[in-house]
């Protein structure tokens, strides 16, 4: 996941993302028919969607953390029985914002 380019839709000025379970998910997706399934359920029918175009690493240790809430990262969630999901706790994303890391910071990671 690190090293792969992930195909990220944009929305308002940021990256498209989700709420469940208390997190917030950056969705990405893997190639442009997985975005392009997405984009039938989500966007706007047959429509572009506009993306970024990054690296997994940049998506788990900078967007991430900049983000004010737990976050992880949700890849093809379009995609039936090919969804992906790598949550925020230590190993995938930076100990400081990990949910199961005693680094996290006052009112992140824990009781939300």
């Amino acid at each position: 996941m690190r090293r792969s380019v992930l195909l990220v839709p944009t929305a308002g000025g940021g990256l498209w993302s989700a709420w469940s379970g208390g997190v917030r998910w950056i969705c990405g997706f893997t190639d442009e028919a997985a975005l392009a399934r997405f984009a039938l359920l989500h966007g706007s029918g047959d429509q572009p969607m506009d993306y970024a175009a990054l690296l997994g690493a940049r998506i788990v240790d900078e967007v991430v953390p900049s983000l004010d809430e737990p976050a992880g990262l949700a890849v093809d969630i379009a995609t039936e029985d090919g969804s992906m999901f790598f949550p925020p706790v230590v190993g995938i994303v930076a100990d400081g914002v990990a949910v199961d890391s005693g680094e996290a910071k006052e009112g992140r990671g824990h009781g939300r």
